[in-house]
Formats: structure tokens, sequence, C-alpha cells
């Protein structure tokens, strides 16, 4: 996987302002703030075709943090495109870096902070069924804590997935 730094890329596009940047994250997490030039094709719409440039052409891939922008430019180089190239650190290390951005007025929690919500929400809720309801509903909170488990090893997320089709991550 290639990979580029944020002012790296800034230095490009000050050359090439026309270079293609796409961020991958959920349309009301771009909304908030992003990459001027950035477009937004999230990573759970990122299909073969939804693309219009080249294979041969390198594409920028931004996120929040990187990890999404590794996987879609793994999912491009499955398709054929020889030149997905990752921000390094995402959006936060382009904010961090100083360098412009373009801010919403709407401020949003980001789709890391829903999992997390959410998870700990489900694990507390089985825990309190189990101990008023039936000892059963244990089985919730063990449910959650082994899907943690597996999106820490595999750097898959379904819950991540499934709240970034929630209607209030969408525009």
């Amino acid at each position: 996987m290639t990979t580029i730094t944020p002012a790296q890329l800034q230095a490009l596009l000050t050359a090439k302002p026309a270079l293609h940047i796409i961020d991958v994250r959920t349309p009301v997490e771009f909304a908030e703030v992003h990459a001027p030039t950035a477009q937004n094709l999230p990573l759970d719409e990122l299909k073969p075709g939804t693309l219009t440039l080249a294979k041969d052409e390198p594409v920028y891939l931004l996120c929040r943090s990187g990890q999404r922008a590794a996987k879609a430019a793994a999912q491009l180089t499955k398709e054929g495109f020889t030149q997905p190239i990752v921000v390094t650190g995402g959006t936060l290390a382009w904010i961090e870096a100083g360098l412009p951005v373009t801010r919403g007025t709407a401020k949003v929690i980001s789709l890391e902070r829903q999992v997390r919500i959410a998870a700990g929400a489900l694990v507390v809720t089985g825990v309190v069924l189990a101990q008023w309801v039936n000892h059963w509903f244990i089985g919730l909170s063990a449910f959650v804590g082994a899907g943690l488990v597996f999106a820490g090893i595999t750097d898959f997320c379904g819950m991540g997935l499934l709240l970034a089709r929630m209607p209030w991550n969408k525009r």
C-alpha cells in the first residue's frame, strides 16, 4: 500500500490542483470537515464503476484516521486500480498539520464514537437484563465483546458498517 503525508499531498496540490482526492467517510462526517478539493464517496458505496478516472491514474484516499482509506485502497487495487494512495493519519492528521479545510456548521459524532456508544449500550443492556429478567441475556454482552475482539483483530467492524448506513449518517 502506497502512502503519502498530508503535507506532501498539499505540496502536490499546489502544483496540480486537479488531483483526485476521495474522502471515504460518511456524508455527515465529510460535511463537518474535509480537505477543500476532496470528493465524498463513502466506503460502503465504493463499488466498481463509481470512479470515473482511468485505472492507472493516482487516486488519493482520505478518511478520519487512515483505516477506512486503507480498506478503500485494497478494494481499488482488487478492482484493477494501480495507484491508490492512502493519506496517512487521514483528516485528523490533515487538520493537525494546519492545512486548509472546509468546515460545515453541523457538529457530528464520529463513526468510531458511535460504535463505542452502541457497543457500550448493548453490553450494559445485556448485563441489566441478565440481572433482572433472565440470566441468558448475558449472552448479548458476550456477543458484543466477541465482536469487539474480532474487530480489533481483523480491522473489520460490522457495527461500524451498519451505523454508517443509518439515516443520521446520511445527508
